[in-house]
Parts: structure tokens; C-alpha cells; sequence
């Protein structure tokens, strides 16, 4: 998916993704046109010393240039170069694609992809035909389509790959082209689809229950312009809604923690409505719902998400029902701990709270201390008495931040100064300082994520703001939600 917007993965990261899909049980692992940039190149040399367990690495190249004989062909001889098992090379389909893109006529077209295909099966790689443009092409000029997928399968090709490269084909027609070209060829047929009309996994769905075999995707729908097919969703179709085998139920197991793994690698977050992976894909919020879910998950599942390795989630918000509050409840195992009437009051003031700017649903640390708060009110661990922070910038040199924060821990006052890398870190450091003798399990919590987001833009500066705070203590992870606002007195802007 490295020709996508953003997308942007060093030799390692490469290498890294390159394994973990072998341990999913993927087939073929493309890495890469090794003739177009150096880190490709780069990428082939180091997985020569990768040990693959089940899937084939493969090189991805062109046809060779129609102005070389093909055992001179740079790019082909690349292609054999990289020493992989399989060969992926693309061809062109469309008529105009050849006589105006390539500048030759149809018949040397067809003897590029011929020469092509013959050579590297002369020395024994198997060769994946990417049909390019296949579809348009087949619309325009059906008989020459044909004719291209004709020239590679007779010249040894091991799959005919049906590409829908500009992603434009609606799927009841591309079944249709699908379904004539398994009348008309044997051996594996493929299908490589785009994501530009939002159809390529239903595209890729409709082409293998026509026939097709070998599927062709990116792992989270990364790829050109709107991406290519989600293997993670073709995956999960495949095994879970029509009964056929690709990694296998074990390694199914595993298909969301991959999909998330390569999403941190590509430094890219992943949709929470992701379907089938995404956080949010078996979460619920409202509060019918959730009153549904608890009595049978599949009232409003689809399937059961322990297959992919998912799990259901409910969430806590304005929207929510008192069996929101109780399946958390159990979830934390506090189900017990609170009556009805303390049920009620517990759902209103999260209610208020959302009101107010709060959002409880990825703040699980934060629901968990309005339980105990409710189960023991009034009860303090310690409160700030006043904080404060001051950024100064000299001569050009980085800014300099110092914080101060009182606060009381029982019956004493503590106080503290610190320097940090900006005011978060500050005043961490400040809080750590006076907490730290009273309660000493504070020295292994860490701040791992810090986020800021304005409720309100239209205020500008002025705006609300809600900070949503992971952390953990090496053992487990919980985040926790604030909200602040800026408040003007005279010319000096506070901070509450």
C-alpha cells in the first residue's frame, strides 16, 4: 500500500510487516517494484535471509519496454534479480491504454506481455499476469481484453489477474466480466480491485464467488488514490460469511491485532468504525442497544467478534441506558457494589457530564473513579490547592517551562517546582514530586498519550477543550478525560 497519500515505510518497517504476514498465513507477500526506487531494492536483498513459513515473497514489476528484447530489459532482469519465488508483472489491457499511454500498436503489445511472461517462466519463477485496466479495457474492446489474457496464458502465466485499476466498475458488471473469462480460461483467476467507487471489497467478494481464486489487496485498504481492497474485510468474509478457507480459523484469531500492528507501523490511526477490526466495530452505545446486546449479542451483531480476534464494547454517553452502566459495571467487576437508585444517579451524572463536554467513551479509567467516587463519596485522595506554569523564551533558545503546584494529601500540604519539556510534563513532574512519598505506587505510572481536542471552534481561542489522557503502570492501560476552558479576566487569561 506504499502508493497511497501518507503512506511511508522504511526497509524495516518492511521487513517487520513482511513477517507478521507470513504468521497470518497470507500466500503471497508483494514487496515491491525492485527496478523503481533503492529501499525496494534494499528490501529484496535482507529478505533473502528472511525464513518464510507459508507465504511467497514477490516482486512486482512491468512488462519489459517495448524498445528492448526482453533478455536485455533492465527492469526484467531486475525482476530476476530480487530471487523471489513468484513474479507479479502487470500488462496492458486497454486499447487505448497501449496505442496512446505506450505510444505502440496492439499486436507489439501482445508481444511484450508474451516475451515477458515466457522468459521469466524460462527460469522458473511462476508468474502472477496482472491484467491492468482489465475491465475498462474489456468494456471498450472486448475481443482484444481477451486476446491479452490469451497472450500470458499461453506463454505460461500461473494466474490471470483481472485488475480494476482506476476502481470505476460497478459490481453487477464486473461479476458478469468475471464470470466469461472463467467460461474461457483455466487455471487461477484473479482479481485486483480499487476502492475509488467504495466497492472494492464487494468487488472482490463478487469476483470469487464467480470463480475467481487469488485475491489481490492491501491490509487495511491502504493503496492509491482511495486505496485497495481490505484484505483484513475480504479475509474475514471469506472464512466467516461464506465458509471458505484462507488463513484458517486459528489465525483468523489474529486478523485484528495485524490489522492494528500495521496501522502503528504506517504511523496512520485506525478508523474506530473500521468494519470487522476497527475498535468501534462491535461497540455500543444507545441505551435499547445495549439492553438488547446483553440479553443476546446477536440482536445487533453481525457475528461473533472473538473469531477475528475483536470483542464487543459498550460505550458510556449521553445516549446511554441504565444497561450501559451495568454491563460496565461487570465489566469491572463492581456490579455488585451499587444499587439501583446509585445506578440511576451514576447514569445522570455521566449524562451531565457529556452535556458539559466530557466523553466517557475511551476514558474507561475515568468511569471506574466515578464508581468508587460513588462508593464512597466525599472521599479524597488529595486535591490541588493552586498550580502554576510559566514558558519564557530567551535569545532563540528553547522555551524554558517551570510549574509550581500545592496540594493537600490528608492533613498535609505539599509543594513542589520543576522544570519540564513543556507545561504537561511540568507539572507531572510537580504532582509526582508531592505525591510520591504519600502514595508511592504513583512512581510507576507514566504518561503515554496526550491528547487535545477544541469542542467548541467557533469560540476560537476562547473554546472549550477536552484532553483525553492514557497511562500505564507497566502491568495495564487506562485513559482518563478532562475538560477546560478558557476564562477572561481583564487582560490576563486563565486557565480553570
Amino acid at each position: 500500500g506504499t502508493q497511497g497519500a501518507a503512506i511511508s515505510f522504511s526497509v524495516e518497517d518492511k521487513l517487520t510487516i513482511a513477517q507478521k504476514l507470513d504468521e497470518l498465513g497470507i500466500d503471497y507477500i508483494e514487496g515491491g517494484w525492485p527496478m523503481s526506487n533503492p529501499k525496494d531494492k534494499e528490501f529484496f536483498a535482507r529478505a533473502r535471509d528472511v525464513k518464510f513459513k507459508h507465504a511467497k515473497l514477490t516482486a512486482f514489476g512491468a512488462t519489459r519496454f517495448a524498445k528492448n528484447p526482453v533478455e536485455k530489459d533492465a527492469n526484467t532482469l531486475a525482476l530476476l534479480e530480487a530471487g523471489t519465488p513468484a513474479i507479479s508483472i502487470f500488462g496492458k489491457t486497454w486499447d487505448m491504454q497501449a496505442t496512446l499511454v505506450l505510444g505502440i500498436t496492439l499486436e507489439q503489445n501482445l508481444e511484450l506481455i508474451s516475451d515477458s511472461v515466457a522468459f521469466l517462466k524460462s527460469h522458473g519463477r511462476e508468474v502472477i499476469y496482472d491484467a491492468e485496466h482489465f475491465f475498462d479495457g474489456y468494456i471498450a474492446n472486448p475481443d482484444y481484453a481477451l486476446k491479452t489474457l490469451e497472450a500470458a496464458a499461453n506463454s505460461g502465466a500461473d494466474v490471470l489477474c483481472l485488475c480494476d485499476t482506476n476502481g470505476g466498475t460497478i459490481t453487477g458488471r464486473l461479476a458478469e466480466i468475471v464470470a466469461e473469462v472463467r467460461k474461457r480460461f483455466d487455471g487461477t483467476i484473479g482479481i485486483h480491485t480499487h476502492n475509488d467507487s467504495d466497492l472494492a471489497v464487494a468487488n472482490a467478494i463478487a469476483a470469487i464467488e464467480q470463480g475467481a481464486t487469488h485475491v489481490q489487496g492491501c491490509m487495511n485498504g491502504y493503496g492509491e488514490r482511495c486505496g485497495n481492497a481490505n484484505l483484513a474485510s475480504v479475509i474475514a468474509i471469506l472464512e466467516a460469511k461464506l465458509g471458505h478457507t484462507t488463513v484458517g480459523s486459528e489465525k483468523l484469531k489474529s486478523l485484528t491485532a495485524v490489522s492494528h500492528f500495521i496501522a502503528e507501523l504506517a504511523n496512520l490511526p485506525l478508523p474506530q468504525n473500521q468494519p470487522f477490526v476497527g475498535r468501534a466495530a462491535f461497540a455500543h452505545k444507545g441505551g435499547v442497544h445495549v439492553a438488547a446486546v446483553m440479553k443476546t449479542a446477536a440482536s445487533y451483531e453481525h457475528m461473533d467478534p472473538g473469531i477475528i480476534g475483536n470483542r464487543q464494547q459498550v460505550l458510556l454517553s449521553d445516549l446511554s441506558g441504565r444497561g450501559n452502566v451495568v454491563y460496565k459495571l461487570k465489566e469491572h467487576g463492581l456490579e455488585e457494589k451499587l444499587d439501583d437508585a446509585a445506578r440511576r444517579e451514576l447514569l445522570d451524572r455521566i449524562k451531565h457530564l457529556e452535556y458539559e463536554g466530557y466523553e466517557l467513551e475511551a476514558a474507561e479509567g475515568t468511569f471506574e473513579l466515578l464508581v468508587r467516587d460513588a462508593l464512597t463519596p466525599g472521599k479524597k485522595f488529595f486535591e490541588v490547592i493552586s498550580y502554576e506554569t510559566q514558558s519564557r523564551k530567551i535569545d532563540g533558545r528553547d522555551a524554558l517551562t517551570s510549574a509550581t503546584v500545592i496540594l493537600r494529601a490528608g492533613d498535609e500540604i505539599h509543594s513542589a517546582h520543576a522544570t519540564g519539556d513543556g507545561p504537561v510534563n511540568a507539572l507531572d513532574v510537580c504532582l509526582r514530586q508531592c505525591l510520591s512519598n504519600v502514595y508511592p505506587q504513583i512512581k510507576e505510572v507514566r504518561l503515554t498519550d496526550y491528547k487535545v481536542r477544541v469542542i467548541d471552534s467557533g469560540k476560537g481561542t476562547a473554546a472549550k477543550v477536552r484532553v483525553l489522557v492514557e497511562w500505564s503502570d507497566h502491568k495495564r492501560s487506562w485513559a482518563t478525560v478532562g475538560r477546560s476552558e478558557e476564562r477572561r479576566v481583564g487582560k490576563e487569561c486563565r486557565s480553570r
